[in-house]
């Protein structure tokens, strides 16, 4: 005898097609998030309707529910999900609302000032610059013994060079054309996060391999044509991407839980250890805040923490 599914029932289609549809195309079209953040969203505002519907608060509009039976929803979501998770669920919720009040459906937002439990503070996971050299020769090594034709191997390379060489985000890199590279002063034009655009200095080994990879395995270089492809030539997705990247993790036997943004994680530490500006690095990681920028310093100020522990003789 089968279990019953512990799944909730979908949500009726008219709900969805009337408030959730609109604002799905503006985050994928004018905002730009992600796959992972639309879908978490979703979850998210699903999550927030069978709650009213638990509660008796289903046919109360949204812009009449109280800070008081918000923070209700809170508590109890905090039975199912981590602080994080709560807090990424309440934005999600925020940026709906503001959405709803700014197309005149809503009159206020009732998520904003909603107290939410503090967050635990978290150093950004990175490679250190001899884990990265070894990550990055993965394809060469793979190509060296067969594990790897060349259109692989280059290509596989190309991608994490570009991650690390330019601090991207892997959406930005699955996204990035031939038009959008200036091959002679080795900068990328990027389209981030709401639609800013940033200029990306690639870095010369990056710019070395791209130029190989364009001259000898390349089979369209025009302006809208994808800079990473497959091997049938179509846009290498982010979670091809993904993919190969545990590959040569697994290969440089590093942890294989470490994702694309880790890279970029690498990248904007190891600009500040070698001192680069803050300012500077948040520009070129395309921060709008500096303070989610400053989470590196932690990391450098706990580098020179340990090499003066090691090195000074009054440590």
């Amino acid at each position: 005898m089968s279990k019953p599914s512990t799944k909730p029932p979908p949500l009726p289609e008219a709900l969805l097609a009337d408030w959730w549809a609109p604002f799905a195309a503006h985050l994928a079209g004018e905002r730009r998030c992600s796959a992972y953040t639309v879908r978490n969203y979703r979850q998210a505002f699903e999550d927030f309707h069978r709650w009213r519907q638990v509660t008796g608060l289903a046919g109360k509009k949204m812009d009449e529910i109280s800070v008081r039976e918000i923070r209700d929803f809170v508590i109890e979501a905090q039975r199912r999900y981590g602080r994080r998770t709560l807090h990424n669920h309440v934005s999600g919720l925020r940026a709906l609302a503001k959405y709803w009040v700014r197309q005149g459906r809503l009159k206020r937002n009732p998520f904003i000032g909603v107290p939410l439990p503090k967050l635990e503070k978290r150093l950004p996971q990175f490679l250190t610059e001899e884990q990265m050299r070894r990550l990055l020769h993965g394809p060469q090594q793979l190509l060296e013994n067969g594990g790897a034709d060349a259109f692989t191997a280059w290509r596989d390379r190309l991608a994490m060079e570009l991650l690390y060489g330019g601090g991207l985000r892997v959406s930005e890199l699955v996204a990035l054309n031939y038009g959008a590279i200036d091959f002679d002063d080795g900068v990328a034009r990027v389209l981030g996060k709401g639609r800013k655009e940033r200029l990306c200095p690639l870095g010369g080994v990056a710019m070395t391999v791209l130029k190989k990879f364009r001259d000898e395995h390349a089979r369209a270089t025009g302006a809208t044509d994808p800079v990473l492809v497959t091997s049938k030539h179509a846009r290498l997705s982010v979670r091809e991407v993904q993919l190969l990247l545990k590959r040569y993790l697994a290969l440089a036997g590093l942890p294989l839980d470490l994702t694309p943004h880790k890279l970029r994680h690498s990248y904007a530490t190891h600009l500040l250890n070698a001192g680069a500006d803050l300012r500077l690095v948040q520009e070129l990681l395309g921060h709008a805040q500096l303070a989610t920028t400053q989470i590196y310093t932690h990391v450098t100020v706990a580098r020179l923490q340990e090499i003066y522990a090691k090195a000074h003789p009054r440590a």
